[in-house]
């Protein structure tokens, strides 16, 4: 499904490729939104939080899947499996930010501001990610074949 083929739809098409870089897209920025405060952490002697250093490696785990997923030839759905583990790593990251900066009055703090979007980007990737893993299921399931699962070898 990562590039148009006659069997492919355009509408399809051009769904996956707009969800695709839309993940890509939300991915490096939470990046630079958590990367940015890695690097005052860094600047000012403190260690990295935790916290920090995980929303950073699901932002770079999400943006190295999408372009491995846009390779030409790569049929994203046969690995959605991958697309719901992510959509699983995004809701923990949502939750832990969520809970330390939602409620959170900014009060002219750009910092806390920038957290709280960041916390809102977080939700955007998670939802990216459960479509994406949604619809690649449905994909996966209805382009089998109608053989089974485990082998493949029985008419279903």
């Amino acid at each position: 499904m990562a590039i148009f083929q006659p069997s492919t739809s355009l509408p399809i098409f051009i769904a996956h490729t707009v969800l695709r870089f839309l993940q890509f897209v939300f991915a490096i920025a939470v990046l630079g939104l958590y990367g940015q405060d890695l690097h005052s952490m860094h600047k000012a002697g403190d260690k990295a939080e935790p916290r920090w250093v995980y929303a950073e490696v699901v932002g770079a785990f999400s943006a190295f899947t999408v372009l491995v997923y846009v390779l030409p030839k790569v049929k994203s759905y046969l690995a959605f499996g991958w697309d719901v583990i992510l959509f699983i790593l995004w809701t923990a990251v949502f939750g832990l930010f969520g809970k330390l900066w939602i409620h959170e009055d900014p009060e002219g703090n750009s910092a806390i501001q920038r957290a709280k979007n960041a916390v809102w980007v977080d939700l955007i990737n998670m939802l990216l990610w459960l479509v994406t893993a949604v619809a690649g299921g449905l994909m996966f399931f209805r382009n089998r074949g109608g053989k089974s699962l485990h082998t493949g070898r029985a008419n279903v």
